[in-house]
């Protein structure tokens, strides 16, 4: 990877081969089987269905879930780097190892349900995804642990909207990452279409999102829009998301407004 390459992925994907700041072998074992499961795979590509073809809303397949899979991943990484402490899985009298399996197979399975319909989710995404984690589970867990894992991933999917308050910080991390999908790219299919309502252009403008180490806070969240209409992604939806995420004190957004030249524009800590 060249030095261009590995600072345009910095903060942005989550690599098995690497070191982290939290033990990790358990996750690349799970990460190894979800990716190359087929039912998973399947679910993946007709929850988009609903939401782009049917509602024309932002992309929520497969590619929507590998992003926030791996914001997810790394925002968890940048805070276990800063000694935050999570509260799920220790509650649960489960392992350190855990929280990050919690972390990544909420933020797989948290828009499961929109097979089922776009609106509520969220709810329906409850049962398909226990279903999906008792085939998944004992793959890896014993039958306690496994119960216990299981109900920590169906919180944390089922707070990953702002109707719902995250009581684990786990949940609080898949909450925040799902909002950190909004790059422009993400608009692309229902852009395409015809679609111009406020989520569609709001995301048109915002060209990048980085996470990394912040000087004051353990995560600074930077992202970069081409106009303010990519105000409307990151004051409602990015902001209403870390509101009672658990995570609040320790994550900083800033939003830079650039011009067509890339030159700086403004500069604005949210």
């Amino acid at each position: 990877m060249s030095d261009t390459e590995e600072t345009q992925s910095a903060g942005r994907i989550y690599r098995p081969s690497e070191a982290h700041a939290f033990p990790d072998d358990r996750l690349n074992d799970v990460l190894e089987f979800v990716e190359n499961d087929a039912e998973i795979t399947t679910y993946l590509e007709a929850q988009n269905v609903n939401a782009v073809d049917r509602k024309g809303y932002n992309d929520h397949g497969s590619k929507h879930i590998s992003i926030v899979r791996h914001r997810a991943l790394c925002l968890y990484d940048l805070l276990k780097q800063s000694g935050i402490e999570f509260n799920g899985a220790r509650q649960q009298g489960l392992e350190e190892a855990d929280e990050a399996v919690i972390v990544a197979l909420a933020a797989t399975l948290h828009d499961i349900g929109h097979v089922v319909h776009r609106d509520s989710h969220s709810y329906y995404s409850i049962p398909l995804a226990a279903d999906e984690l008792d085939r998944i589970l004992p793959e890896f867990y014993t039958k306690p642990d496994a119960v216990r894992v299981k109900g920590e991933v169906l919180h944390a999917i089922l707070c990953h909207h702002t109707e719902e308050e995250p009581l684990t910080r786990e949940a609080g991390v898949v909450r925040i990452a799902d909002a950190l999908d909004m790059e422009r790219g993400r608009s692309r299919i229902p852009y395409k279409k015809g679609g111009r309502g406020i989520d569609t252009l709001s995301s048109q403008a915002i060209k990048n999102v980085s996470l990394q180490a912040g000087d004051d806070y353990p995560v600074l969240v930077e992202i970069e829009m081409t106009s303010a209409a990519g105000v409307y992604q990151v004051d409602n939806l990015l902001k209403a998301k870390l509101h009672d995420s658990k995570l609040e004190q320790f994550v900083r957004i800033v939003a830079v407004q650039a011009d067509e030249t890339d030159e700086l524009v403004e500069r604005i800590e949210l």
